[in-house]
Parts: structure tokens; C-alpha cells; sequence
């Protein structure tokens, strides 16, 4: 469990409100990490934080946060001017409207947390808002101050309690036309996607967590472990894919789901062929 919430507060609807609490929904797992090193002494490196022009070091805690409004020309600010923009959400997460689950792409998802109730006081109104959304099927939207930036998050149920989720704005996505052209209106044969939603009748299951997992970062473990046991590390490299996409695909299509591909016909052979054959068959007269 974290050691503490980012964020404590209050969820309003209208009226009512109850003390709540933001919790990450992920943890920092033990990934592996590295450290810069100088390989002539083998020490770690230690980064400095030093003035720019004059090359002198500097604490961290003296430092104050500057805008750049011209080249190299900075305007300074404190705590206190942070403090004076502050708006209602730094404290308060006020629910704005509601909208279906489906209308929010997931690609605008971008962190996760639990919002849990803080303390005692305020659950049975918790609990009231967590029944609503989840038996209406509705995600309720609202705001909240995280590290000094306000994000409109999506509150939704789920077992136990209630998720938030940041989400990006419009001008933070990439344009898909842009990346995606026109891949998805490709000419196809309805016989090609008839095999193709076969083969995912066939594969579609539940979906089970378990089944992630960072392959790079086992293969990474493995090679670490080797070079800490002084064994011979295996270097070779995955086969990469082919990609000529020289394939017939619905021969690969019926082959994923277990169907004998299509023969090609065979062509009769033209006649100049077929007498040049007839004349192979025959057998040769030698001269007396």
C-alpha cells in the first residue's frame, strides 16, 4: 500500500459531499535500474546542479521556478504566487455532469488512481455515489488539482469502490488521419473477413492480467543474472517478421483456422508443349 493519498479532499454532487482521498492505482515494482558509472574507477557518477553562466553549484532548496517570456530572460516565481491561481478543485473535486462508459475513447485514459473515503465520516454518501454510477452504467466527470495542474478525471465503479482516471485533453492527442491515412478503407473481399472474425471467435477468452508480461525486462534479468554467475549469455536476436507482405492471405487465413488452402489449377500445356512432349515420348530410330 502507498505511504500516503496525492491528493485529500472532498467529492461533491450537488449537495452533498464526503471526504475522499486519491491513492495511485499503480505501484513503482522493483524494475531494474542503473546508475551511471565511470568505467576508468568504477564509482557512480554524482550529478551536479550548477548555475548555468557561472558554473558554481548550487542547493536545490534555493531554487525558484522562472518563466522564460524572452531568449535568457526569466520572470521569477514563489510559492505564493502559485498559491494566489489556486482554484476550487485544489480542495474540493466537484462532480460536473455525467456521460455513458462507451463515450470516452480510451486512448484519452492517461493515469490511474482509487478514490477511497477519507476517514469515517462521509462513507454511507460514498457509498450512495459509488451504487449510482456503477447501476446507471455512467462515468461522472470531474476536476481536481494534481502537482499544481488541474485534470478533468472520469470517476467510475468498480468492484469495491471507485477509480478515477486523468484524462488528456484534445490537444494532447496526435492526429490519427495523419498517422493512419486511409489504411483502415483498403478494398477487401467479405470471404477474407468472414475467415478473419473465425479466427477471432476461435481466440476470444477472458481477459487475465497474468497474461502481461515485459519480456525485454525477463530476458534483461536472465542476461544480468548470467553476467553475475560468470555463464555464457545467449545473444541472439528474435527472428524479425517479414515485412514484403508477399503472402497470400487467404491461404494464410484458412491455414490459422486448420482449412486446406486453395490449390492453384493446373493449366494444360500449350500445344508447341504438349508436341514437343509427344516427340520426347517416342522412341528413337538409330540408321543402319
Amino acid at each position: 500500500m502507498p505511504a500516503r493519498p496525492i491528493w485529500r479532499g472532498h467529492l461533491r454532487l450537488a449537495l452533498v459531499s464526503c471526504p475522499v482521498a486519491l491513492w495511485n492505482a499503480k505501484h513503482d515494482r522493483s524494475t531494474i535500474r542503473f546508475n551511471m558509472i565511470n568505467p576508468e574507477t568504477g564509482n557512480r557518477i554524482r550529478m551536479m546542479t550548477v548555475d548555468a553562466e557561472t558554473d558554481q553549484e548550487v542547493q536545490r532548496r534555493d531554487l525558484v521556478k522562472g518563466y522564460e517570456f524572452s531568449k535568457n530572460r526569466y520572470l521569477l516565481l514563489n510559492d505564493e504566487d502559485f498559491d494566489s491561481v489556486k482554484v476550487e478543485s485544489s480542495s474540493v473535486m466537484n462532480i460536473e455532469k455525467f456521460v455513458p462508459v462507451n463515450s470516452i475513447d480510451p486512448i484519452y485514459y492517461a493515469s490511474s488512481y482509487y478514490l477511497a473515503p477519507d476517514g469515517d465520516a462521509g462513507r454511507d454518501v460514498y457509498a450512495v455515489l459509488c451504487r449510482a454510477i456503477s447501476e446507471t452504467g455512467r462515468v461522472a466527470l470531474a476536476r481536481v488539482v494534481i502537482g499544481q495542474r488541474e485534470r478533468t478525471i472520469a470517476l467510475r465503479s468498480m468492484p469495491g469502490g471507485l477509480v478515477a482516471h486523468t484524462l488528456d485533453e484534445q490537444r494532447d492527442i496526435n492526429d490519427a488521419k495523419s498517422i493512419l491515412g486511409d489504411a483502415a478503407e483498403v478494398k477487401t473481399e467479405p470471404e477474407m473477413i468472414a475467415l478473419a472474425k473465425q479466427l477471432i471467435d476461435r481466440q476470444t477468452t477472458e481477459y487475465d492480467s497474468s497474461d502481461l508480461e515485459d519480456r525485454y525486462e525477463t530476458r534483461l534479468r536472465t542476461m544480468i543474472d548470467a553476467k553475475l554467475k560468470g555463464e555464457g549469455i545467449d545473444v541472439s536476436e528474435p527472428a524479425e517478421p517479414d515485412r514484403s507482405n508477399v503472402v497470400d492471405l487467404m491461404a494464410a487465413l484458412k491455414k490459422s483456422l486448420g482449412e486446406p488452402a486453395p490449390k492453384e489449377a493446373t493449366k494444360p500445356a500449350s500445344k508447341p508443349k504438349r508436341a514437343a512432349a509427344a516427340q520426347a515420348a517416342k522412341p528413337s530410330r538409330k540408321r543402319a
